[in-house]
């Protein structure tokens, strides 16, 4: 359902006088006309003006997770007395979806009357972003709490001014209904032509996206939801390596259990999954099961003295400094 706000009157902007082109003259006789120049080929939009037409990816934001990590720590260490946080949101867009790939948080007061954003270090922090990530653009704004308020409409109008058609997304870190909810709206104007106009908050659909690297940290974090005091160490390669083998299993045991049950009759037949299982097993390579157990066995083998070497040279070392130290 799109949440409605208050009532604002935006600045009148005066119409733009357009460029008076004078026609070519015809030539005397019967000489063929001259054909007027091309006009000026017009300058590209900055990236940001993607927004500002029909919302691209079929109206999807993709989210990180860094991005909300950011939201949460941003709100847990937010000043006292401080109901939420704000902050920019940061991305790339193309002609295909939407991507929020970072965050900053911005400082701001607010009360029952007024708000202030403190808009000089929000700019300050967009242009050292930019000299890292210079393909990461202003793509809107965010707000930790579930409502939209009237003081969000005077902070997505300063947005409006820094990138077309900026996202607004809202994080829930009251936790309400026991769990966070992430919702992403956009703004259009409404009211009747010539009167007041207000602004209507128009809900985005939110997918969540992820690098590789960013899944592992991902994973790391689930595990301290199993932990008694939520703290987790990092774990060896071979335990990395275990994990991922055991996440293969439960994953070849539930994808052979779905064609068991689509063989049976109890699922219905997806065309589509089965062209992707075809595709997955065309992907693995041909080996007898004598030449796999055989090259395992080579690499176990080159593990294991590589180990031993390593352990061989840790007791020389020790060995060595206990001599020095006679």
């Amino acid at each position: 359902m799109a949440a409605t706000a208050p009532a604002v009157t935006p600045p009148a902007v005066a119409p733009a006088q357009s460029p008076t082109t004078a026609a070519p003259a015809t030539p005397a006789g019967n000489a063929p006309p001259t054909a007027a120049p091309p006009p000026p080929a017009a300058p590209a939009p900055p990236l940001s003006a993607a927004l500002s037409g029909p919302f691209p990816g079929g109206r999807v934001v993709r989210l990180h997770p860094v991005v909300l990590a950011s939201i949460v720590d941003s709100f847990e260490r937010r000043n006292e007395g401080a109901a939420r946080v704000i902050g920019t949101l940061l991305g790339t867009v193309d002609k295909h979806s939407v991507e929020v790939t970072n965050c900053f948080s911005v400082p701001h007061n607010e009360s029952e009357d007024e708000v202030a954003v403190d808009m000089e270090f929000a700019k300050n922090m967009y242009e050292l972003h930019k000299k890292v990530s210079p393909s990461e653009i202003i793509l809107g704004w965010y707000a930790t709490g579930h409502d939209i308020t009237e003081h969000s409409v005077l902070i997505h109008e300063y947005y409006s001014r820094e990138a077309h058609n900026p996202i607004h997304l809202t994080v829930d870190t009251s936790l309400q209904n026991s769990r966070m909810s992430i919702k992403a709206y956009v703004s259009a104007p409404m009211g009747v032509p010539g009167k007041t106009m207000g602004v209507m908050f128009t809900p985005l659909t939110v997918k969540y996206v992820y690098y590789d690297t960013e899944r592992i940290g991902v994973d790391l974090i689930m595990k301290t939801c199993f932990s008694p005091n939520r703290v987790i160490g990092l774990s060896s390669d071979l335990q990395q390596v275990g994990s991922a083998s055991a996440r293969i299993q439960d994953t070849l045991t539930m994808v052979l259990q779905y064609a068991e049950d689509v063989l049976s009759g109890k699922v219905a037949a997806d065309n589509t999954v089965g062209r992707f299982l075809m595709d997955l097993i065309n992907q693995v390579p041909k080996i007898s099961p004598e030449d796999f157990e055989t090259m395992l066995n080579s690499n176990i083998n080159d593990l294991l003295m590589v180990t031993y070497l390593a352990n061989l040279t840790q007791s020389q070392i020790a060995l060595n400094e206990k001599l020095l130290s006679l």
